[in-house]
């Protein structure tokens, strides 16, 4: 099975689109692709964000869509009924990671602890998500923790924005970073979709 950064094939931003219908959902998406991005995740909270995820996959077959926000079981499945490409966990039990190994996706599961990075390990993954980052040590944690564990990735998420994110691209042990900072509310509220393209494309660069 293909690993979450081998999908992403060098892509260093993860942008997160948080949506309630399709239309919004598809057209933030078309405006990260118009920014050269072929990879983004998709907040699954509601059964609208699942159709959302879906009309993604069905608008634009060449991106590869996650979906965020997987919790249970439950959850699980309603992602991979939806399409998603592979799948993000906000946080890690040994109930929810042992579907996760069975799921046949690729995974990154969220760790917030040394104690969750090791539970995540024993499962067999080594590439994780740090949520909330800024809450959890933020890049200072990863570095304390980038020689204990030397062959885990990370994909830091939450309270990372554009004045921050190179402090956590700069670590080795880090493959990409996850943000909502380049989809803002206001900027779906009014259509702003090439406010979303420009933002992408900063990080890109």
């Amino acid at each position: 099975m293909d690993s979450v950064s081998s999908l992403m094939d060098g892509q260093v931003l993860l942008p997160i689109i948080q949506v309630d219908n399709e239309h919004d959902g598809v057209a933030i998406a078309k405006a990260m692709h118009a920014a050269g991005l072929k990879t983004v995740e998709v907040v699954l909270r509601s059964e609208q964000s699942a159709k959302a995820l879906s009309a993604i996959k069905a608008e634009l077959p060449e991106m590869i869509v996650s979906a965020g926000t997987i919790v249970d079981e439950a959850s699980l499945n309603v992602a991979l009924e939806a399409g998603a490409d592979f799948i993000v966990t906000p946080a890690v039990t040994e109930k929810l990671l042992s579907k996760l190994t069975q799921c046949g996706k690729p995974v990154i599961p969220g760790v917030s602890t040394v104690a969750d990075i090791v539970l995540a390990r024993e499962h067999g993954f080594r590439e994780l998500k740090l949520f909330p980052a800024a809450l959890s040590g933020g890049a200072g944690f990863l570095k304390a923790v980038g020689g204990l564990f030397k062959d885990t990735k990370f994909c830091p998420t939450g309270g990372i924005s554009q004045d921050n994110y190179q402090d956590y691209l700069s670590l080795n042990n880090v493959f990409a970073i996850g943000g909502t900072w380049v989809a803002k509310t206001d900027w779906v509220v009014n259509q702003e979709w090439q406010k979303i393209t420009d933002a992408c494309a900063k990080v890109k660069a």
